[in-house]
């Protein structure tokens, strides 16, 4: 059985996070390991109070795992502080980690930046440069390249400016770009645009998370980048048209869809 590891933020309420990522990983088939880099209080309405994780304990986690269960693939999302990512980032060169997707939580859905300054750097310079695959949403991609992306034209700049700061490869989820919805993957010059689909459903809380972790297994099982992304596209559109409706707010997806 193929591994996948999570190092994310928890969410009581099961949309997002360390909850969507053992869904996702689950509803893959494979085998899901978490290390949590902090406690939330959130639900579909907002998200309420955060509890950070001892950056000393963030590397106990991560001893535990690798030197026990070698992970195929990692899944990174919500790290809290600049000590926590500079914790995770030595951890992975450490146990020379492969198959990395980082999603790049930096900004809210709606627009409020979660990372302070220092961090947001820390993250940068020395996480995610560690990834097979960045996957930032257009507003954490504006916030990455300095200026706003609108169209399929910004959406390649974009990614060309910040391949010079971060050099890897760069999921650009456009989603909510004004002329199409859909997302280029740009790596090392190479474009490749993955048809997007608009899906009436205004539950969609926990997307970001739910498409990293598929990624990661597919790369678990031993797909290349392209089909990776096509296929946990591919997985989200069905967990979204499921039309699974929980909450008072934007509710989570129905990740077990297809069982």
């Amino acid at each position: 059985m193929k591994k996948v590891l999570t190092i994310a933020g928890s969410d009581c309420s099961g949309g997002a996070g360390i909850q969507a990522d053992i869904k996702t990983i689950t509803a893959h088939k494979m085998y899901a390991m978490s290390a949590i880099t902090a406690l939330t209080a959130q639900n579909t309405t907002g998200v309420y109070g955060i509890l950070e994780t001892d950056a000393k304990f963030m590397g106990l986690q991560l001893d535990c795992i690798f030197k026990d269960i070698n992970p195929d693939a990692v899944k990174i999302g919500m790290v809290a502080n600049k000590d926590i990512i500079k914790t995770i980032a030595n951890k992975l060169i450490e146990y020379k980690a492969k198959n990395i997707v980082a999603d790049p939580v930096m900004v809210s859905t709606a627009g409020s930046r979660l990372m302070e300054e220092d961090a947001a750097n820390t993250l940068i310079e020395k996480l995610l440069p560690l990834a097979t695959v960045i996957t930032p949403n257009l507003a954490e991609a504006e916030v990455l390249c300095n200026f706003p992306i609108k169209t399929k034209e910004d959406c390649i700049k974009a990614a060309e400016t910040i391949f010079k700061k971060i050099p890897t490869a760069i999921l650009i989820k456009g989603g909510h770009l004004e002329d199409c919805a859909d997302d280029l993957l740009w790596d090392n010059g190479s474009i490749h645009w993955f048809k997007g689909e608009r899906i009436d459903n205004p539950n969609t809380h926990g997307t970001g998370c739910t498409l990293s972790s598929a990624i990661a297994s597919n790369l678990a099982a031993g797909h290349d980048l392209v089909t990776s992304i096509q296929n946990a596209k591919d997985y989200i559109t069905g967990a979204l048209k499921a039309n699974l409706n929980l909450g008072k707010g934007s509710g989570p997806l129905n990740h077990m869809y297809n069982l």
